[in-house]
């Protein structure tokens, strides 16, 4: 019989791994890689929200309106180089403080548009409008007003040829009659007339005349009008 031989393998040592220690480059250098990473996008996001809080309009406000937080909104937007020259809702409202302006629904509020009640060369007028009124006649608009003197000589129901006595004059305030309750009661609008119309309009409502209000097109300060860029 012969005999066998038999090889004897060397048996391979077991590698085991290693704990990394932070004395190891690489995992310095993704450390660094990480932190650098977030940082960065920290930046990034911080630039893209520069955003301040200033105060909006809530609904149309006239000439004249008082500042109340009622009236107003705050919302965010990005203005940069523009912020102080709206009204910063980081601060109380200024009292005693009225809108020498008009500002439309959702219009930020211009720092310009603010002043006080010594600032208003116009005084409000009551005008009583008969019938239905005219859809963009509202608070913050402009109407021309006219009227038609009454002819005593023709005597009865006769008036003479219509007359323009303000030009361009803000609407303050809108007063209806409640329905069911003032069958026939005219409206009322208020408009604000510097001292020369109001001279001339009050001696038109004095003597009888026709007077009409005309909306001035497209006067009517809207949202639309008013949107800023960036807001959010």
């Amino acid at each position: 019989m012969s005999a066998v031989m038999t090889t004897t393998l060397p048996t391979p040592e077991a590698t085991r791994l290693r704990r990394p220690s932070w004395r190891d480059r690489r995992l310095i250098i993704g450390v660094l890689l990480v932190l650098t990473s977030a940082l960065l996008g920290a930046r990034v996001v911080a630039a893209a929200d520069r955003t301040v809080p200033v105060y909006a309009a809530g609904p149309t406000l006239p000439v004249g309106a008082e500042l109340r937080t009622d009236r107003l909104r705050v919302v965010r937007v990005r203005l940069d180089s523009a912020a102080p020259h709206y009204l910063s809702a980081e601060h109380p409202l200024p009292a005693d403080r009225v809108l020498v302006r008009p500002v439309g629904s959702g219009e930020l509020l211009p720092v310009t548009a603010v002043g006080v009640a010594a600032d208003l060369s116009r005084r409000p007028l009551g005008i009583p409008v008969e019938g239905t009124l005219p859809a963009d006649l509202a608070p913050g608009g402009l109407v021309d007003v006219w009227a038609s003197a009454r002819d005593r000589k023709a005597g009865g129901n006769v008036y003479a040829s219509p007359q323009r006595l303000a030009a361009g004059a803000p609407v303050s305030q809108v007063s209806t009659p409640a329905s069911g309750l003032s069958v026939g009661r005219a409206s009322t609008v208020y408009v604000l007339l510097d001292e020369a119309a109001l001279a001339r309009v009050l001696g038109a409502l004095a003597n009888g005349a026709r007077t009409v209000l005309v909306p001035v097109p497209g006067s009517v300060p809207s949202l639309a009008s008013a949107r800023q860029g960036g807001t959010r």
